[in-house]
């Protein structure tokens, strides 16, 4: 048994896997478990760090591979490839994801949740009513915060009433305005001018695999997609040496307008066709514009990944 129980979100953590990890591992004390500690792999982005200073708290420890036999649980993920170096060796105790099944086994049973919600915290929201544990101001914001991000403020075709229903009830007991919290958050996110464009397409990135190829779905949000259009030959270079670095055959990089609700991709790689098939569409100068795409979970990585 380890001394630790780590909780930890995917690599590039959002504010999802920060909050989730944060609040699983409160929900756990609460029940008495407290070896449990909240953990990430990753850096902490702009968004996040918003919520952090505004509940003047710290980003959970950092940790960059583990043991044999770590005793861990998993929130917003569940695909080794988007995990901890060493996962496939960890002693994996628990999940807590709304993603899809992916590259997934364990030698031992565990406790796994899995809900087609918007957010690992409207799981762990439930999870706290239907335990009757009371929610502070504090871990009421972390869910909040967590659901409005993954969610776009409920704009996200990933929202479901699941979603809508938790951040109404979190709302009363932060007893603040969702919305322009919401918003200020969002733009906090979407400041990207000192970030160089290897760290830019890096920000929230996400490995996949299929048939033996390899490909990545990268996304930042923004309020203005020509001001990061102004950087593509810079940005297409920085993902040309992520491809050759990686052995990868598709790198798609998503720019998505927080206020529009529409996104345009730049899209690199031997199987860049790929997503003119999944949208039908051609691209002109590497790039693809998508309108009404939010969501990579739901409208971008199905098409991609069906057509790949």
């Amino acid at each position: 048994m380890s001394d630790k129980i780590y909780i930890f979100g995917h690599k590039n953590p959002d504010t999802d896997s920060i909050c989730s990890s944060l609040i699983k591992e409160r929900f756990n004390r609460k029940k008495g478990y407290t070896k449990c500690f909240a953990a990430r792999i990753g850096k902490i982005n702009k968004e996040t760090q918003f919520v952090l200073d505004y509940l003047k708290i710290e980003a959970p420890e950092f940790i960059e591979k583990i043991d044999d036999g770590q005793e861990v649980i998993l929130v917003d993920h569940n695909d080794f490839g988007q995990s901890i170096d060493g996962i496939e060796n960890a002693n994996i105790i628990g999940v807590i994801d709304h993603h899809r099944i992916a590259n997934f086994r364990t030698s031992e049973p565990l406790y796994y949740t899995a809900k087609p919600y918007g957010c690992t915290c409207t799981i762990l929201y439930k999870e706290y009513v239907q335990n009757g544990l009371e929610i502070s101001k504090e871990e009421a914001i972390l869910m909040a915060s967590a659901i409005i991000s993954d969610t776009l403020l409920l704009k996200s075709p990933t929202t479901t009433n699941h979603d809508r229903r938790a951040l109404e009830e979190l709302e009363k007991i932060a007893g603040i305005d969702i919305k322009k919290y919401g918003l200020e958050m969002l733009k906090a996110g979407t400041d990207l001018d000192d970030f160089s464009e290897e760290e830019l397409i890096s920000l929230d990135a996400k490995s996949l695999e299929k048939d033996g190829g390899k490909f990545i779905i990268a996304q930042v949000n923004t309020v203005s997609i020509d001001d990061v259009l102004k950087r593509q030959d810079k940005i297409e270079e920085a993902i040309k040496k992520e491809i050759e670095s990686k052995g990868l055959d598709l790198f798609v990089f998503a720019i998505t307008d927080i206020l529009n609700s529409n996104s345009e991709a730049i899209v690199l790689g031997k199987k860049a066709n790929v997503v003119e098939k999944a949208f039908d569409k051609k691209l002109e100068n590497n790039k693809i514009f998508l309108e009404g795409v939010v969501s990579r979970k739901k409208q971008l990585l199905p098409v991609i990944d069906k057509n790949f």
